[in-house]
């Protein structure tokens, strides 16, 4: 087997749309230059967040915007290059927009196609791989992204009331980078704890945010856990700013999964896809700078 000794990321999507008839179509791309068919996908620019890239790939290469639902399998293969790899990162992306795109030399045709066609017209075998594991997954009915406050410094160091503690700059900064990928995600209506730092942490979505105590830290899990998933019945997109004490048990009842840690850094999350009342989707979401 050939040395690897590089590894270039990148980064795509099954993008999915209804049919008028009901079906569901995925969108796939023709490349002249290799003469394939394949699932929309491309290169991470340098400090490019893998999920902010995909959206960007998919819409250069098909002219569909496209919001991320479920993290789908990453896949390896040889460039053809010696010792070069490229490794992909696929969600499955809920169609929002399409227009034709003009042919050129990068992507001759984009083609909407039945997803359950899409194995007869895709030239390789990774690609077919994703498509059947989109397949699997169940109908998304509502995403709820749940998030932990940024950094406000330490509390023995702040003489105000601690629901008062706000954001330090470091913190800013990473809130500001969150709702960069929180607003990929396309948000319906933002929930936060009641803390001036969970507040702060997602003001910068630019929409109104909805108190609610179940998610401080001194709440019960259960009862938060049943909020969340009321939220998620409710359909389209939930961000919910929670704190650390909190996330873990909350998440564990959630998902009934006492074996995943669920510790999350300040700043970061998880994106939870909801199929009616069951999760069909988890991955951490957190900005580059906090890798």
């Amino acid at each position: 087997m050939a040395e690897v000794n590089s590894v270039v990321r990148a980064a795509g999507g099954v993008v999915w749309r209804r049919s008028a008839g009901g079906v569901t179509e995925i969108v796939l791309v023709h490349r002249p230059r290799y003469n394939d068919w394949s699932l929309p996908k491309g290169k991470l620019d340098p400090g490019e967040h893998e999920l902010t890239a995909a959206v960007r790939e998919v819409f250069e290469e098909t002219s569909v915007e496209a919001v991320p639902q479920v993290r789908l399998p990453s896949v390896r293969y040889l460039t053809g290059e010696p010792g070069v790899e490229k490794g992909v990162d696929f969600w499955s992306m809920r169609a929002v927009a399409w227009a034709p795109r003009p042919a050129d030399h990068e992507i001759e045709e984009a083609r909407w196609v039945a997803a359950t066609d899409a194995h007869t017209l895709l030239s390789y075998a990774h690609d077919r791989g994703v498509v059947r594991a989109f397949l699997d997954v169940p109908p998304v009915t509502g995403v709820v992204a749940l998030v932990r406050h940024a950094k406000a410094g330490k509390r023995k160091e702040w003489k105000g009331p601690d629901g008062q503690r706000p954001l330090e700059p470091s913190g800013e900064r990473d809130a500001r980078a969150l709702s960069g990928l929180l607003t990929l995600l396309r948000p319906d209506r933002v929930v936060s704890a009641t803390p001036l730092r969970c507040r702060q942490t997602v003001e910068p979505l630019g929409l109104p945010v909805a108190l609610e105590p179940a998610f401080d830290e001194e709440a019960e899990p259960g009862p938060a856990a049943e909020a969340l998933a009321v939220m998620a019945r409710r359909g389209g997109t939930t961000v919910v700013c929670s704190q650390g004490k909190l996330m873990p048990p909350l998440l564990s009842a959630l998902t009934h999964r006492g074996d995943v840690n669920f510790h999350t850094r300040k700043g970061a999350g998880w994106v939870l896809c909801f199929a009616g009342g069951q999760i069909v989707g988890r991955d951490r979401i957190a900005p580059v700078s906090l890798r």
